[in-house]
């Protein structure tokens, strides 16, 4: 999700803690072009896309740049073919600014199928969130698809993201085999790097009196089955997230049941 492009990337479903992966995992920066043609591969294979998300040209200008640019590899799996391990997922990350202060802007990260809900996804940001800390960097920001329910679940209330702003249709027509046939309306979520990564889950529970907006079961799964109804839930999804947001009014947490928190 993050995160950016919203992929199946192993955040938990709501109600789910992510667990520890196994010790052999190991999460490594990324300086070699015959790494990025790996991590390439890894995007293509989350998204179900023929083409790069992410050109092996602008992996290795981030990664020159100063950028973010990590796979997470299980290094009991090493082999002639892969030395350093099986890799199990990657991220991508440009140095920006948010609110004046310098940020990092997590543009995509993917993890394939045999290595989600092992807690891999949530090591992944506490390891970008360490980088970006020892840099001197404030916050870590990202964009999500708002009615994809495991990544608000995994970005407020298990990370602790803020929502910042509502973009509607952001990316424009997407064609990938996840968000073909949908609008491209995505949160900006903001994580302060001073953010505790041991805080209690934000799940709305207690606290002052508040409003609540839902989300679908599996809106992945509705684009396939039920286009019109997708089309229902993004309209009255983006009038109310946006009427909060531009009232002041902020996302304060996101229900075990799947909804978002609105306080004050």
């Amino acid at each position: 999700m993050n995160p950016t492009l919203t992929p199946n990337d192993g955040a938990p479903e709501p109600g789910e803690v992510p667990s520890t992966p196994d010790s052999t995992v190991v999460i490594r920066l990324l300086t070699d072009a015959d790494d990025m043609v790996i991590i390439g591969e890894v995007f293509q294979q989350v998204w179900g896309s023929m083409t790069e998300l992410v050109r092996l040209e602008m992996l290795m200008a981030v990664s020159h740049a100063g950028g973010y640019v990590v796979g997470a590899f299980d290094t009991s799996r090493r082999s002639d073919n892969h030395p350093n391990g099986q890799i199990l997922g990657a991220s991508v990350a440009l140095l920006a600014t948010h609110q004046g202060q310098p940020a990092l802007h997590s543009h995509v990260t993917g993890i394939l199928p045999g290595a989600r809900s092992t807690g891999l996804g949530r090591a992944m940001k506490l390891h970008q969130q360490s980088w970006a800390r020892e840099r001197g960097i404030e916050w870590i920001v990202w964009t999500f698809d708002p009615l994809v329910r495991r990544n608000a679940w995994f970005n407020i209330a298990i990370l602790g993201a803020e929502v910042h702003e509502y973009l509607p249709r952001f990316y424009g027509t997407m064609t990938d085999a996840i968000n073909a046939g949908d609008e491209s309306d995505r949160l900006l979520v903001a994580w302060s790097t001073a953010t505790d990564a041991t805080a209690p889950v934000r799940d709305g529970t207690g606290g002052a009196e508040h409003s609540l907006i839902p989300t679908p079961d599996d809106i992945v799964t509705l684009r396939r089955t039920d286009p019109a109804a997708v089309a229902t839930w993004r309209a009255s999804s983006r009038k109310a997230l946006t009427a909060a947001l531009d009232s002041g009014r902020h996302v304060v947490g996101f229900t075990r049941n799947g909804e978002y928190v609105i306080g004050s």
